[in-house]
């Protein structure tokens, strides 16, 4: 084993006595969405020379948001079809619904998700407030 056992530290952690403990930058910006992954990734990835330190931990934080949103459209639908668990189709129904989410992922297809529901006014039977309406006087 190298290293003394109780050896003094600098900095902070020296002060209060405590040991430091290292902190992702995922943590320290609060979110779930892995920071140091899509930092490596972005940089791997040849789209700049160079990434700045704050690029990677805004993207997590748009990708988290964006998950987050469309995870708790497609809970909606899940709960609407009286089901637990979240399957493709809800994610279509709750993606295609939205406004937004569909203009954004409108070229995306999502293998199981099948169609939205929707038939053509001119397809429904019509004139049922005239049938009534003489139905009642009668």
């Amino acid at each position: 084993m190298s290293g003394k056992v109780g050896a003094k530290r600098g900095g902070k952690a020296a002060s209060t006595g405590e040991p430091s403990k290292s902190q992702s930058r995922s943590s320290k910006a609060g979110l779930q969405f892995p920071v140091g992954r899509i930092h490596r990734l972005l940089k791997k990835g040849n789209y700049a020379q160079r990434v700045g330190a704050g690029a990677p931990v805004y993207l997590a934080a748009v990708l988290e948001y964006l998950a987050a949103e469309i995870l708790e459209l497609a809970g909606n639908a899940a709960r609407d079809n009286k089901k637990h668990r979240i399957v493709p189709r809800h994610l279509q129904l709750a993606i295609r619904n939205d406004e937004e989410l569909g203009k954004l992922l409108g070229s995306v297809v999502i293998s199981q998700g099948g169609v939205v529901p929707h038939i053509d006014p001119s397809l429904l039977p019509s004139g049922t407030k005239k049938g009534k309406a003489a139905a009642g006087e009668d």
